[in-house]
């Protein structure tokens, strides 16, 4: 069973969904594709001890001194998303790649990359598997459920300094 908590954060509020032994979900209010009541589950405090584990990590990370997530993480989807996310999982910290990336990483033909798009902004662990890493292939934001502003707030915070990622 389920459960969540809305925790206000460094970029807005935020939903996050564990269940018993995992995180599965991190939605913005606005979120692309919302998470259903089932998906949330019933709503606890953020000191619940799993989810006061999330925020923590997330805080370190909006702080900068947390690159990595070390969260338990279950996500739901069919098998090509699944693939995705695996991908965007491991994007490294500071770096970027675009959705035809993913796809030729994938085996899968360049009109894949469209697909790819639409598996990466159904995410449901936003921020912990890094989809805000992910950006047009002449290096321009692209959709964000976030919104473009986190996007580039996200980016930013991992940019090496004195370095432009684009």
């Amino acid at each position: 069973m389920n459960r969540h908590a809305v925790v206000s954060t460094r970029i807005g509020e935020l939903a996050v969904v564990v269940s018993e032994e995992a995180l599965v979900g991190v939605y913005f209010p606005h979120h692309w594709v919302k998470p259903s009541a089932e998906t949330l589950g019933e709503r606890v405090e953020s000191t619940d001890p799993l989810i006061a584990l999330v925020v923590e990590q997330l805080e370190a990370y909006f702080a900068g001194s947390r690159v990595a997530f070390d969260l338990p993480v279950r996500m739901d989807g069919d098998a090509f998303q699944r693939r995705v996310w695996a991908v965007l999982a491991e994007i490294p910290y500071g770096e970027t790649t675009t959705y035809g990336e993913i796809a030729a990483r994938l085996g899968e033909p360049a009109h894949a990359a469209q697909a790819v798009g639409k598996a990466v902004g159904q995410n449901p662990v936003s921020i912990v598997v890094p989809c805000h890493r992910v950006i047009g292939k002449n290096g321009s934001l692209t959709g964000y459920a976030g919104g473009l502003k986190r996007k580039q707030f996200l980016l930013d915070l991992e940019e090496p300094v004195g370095v432009r990622l684009f």
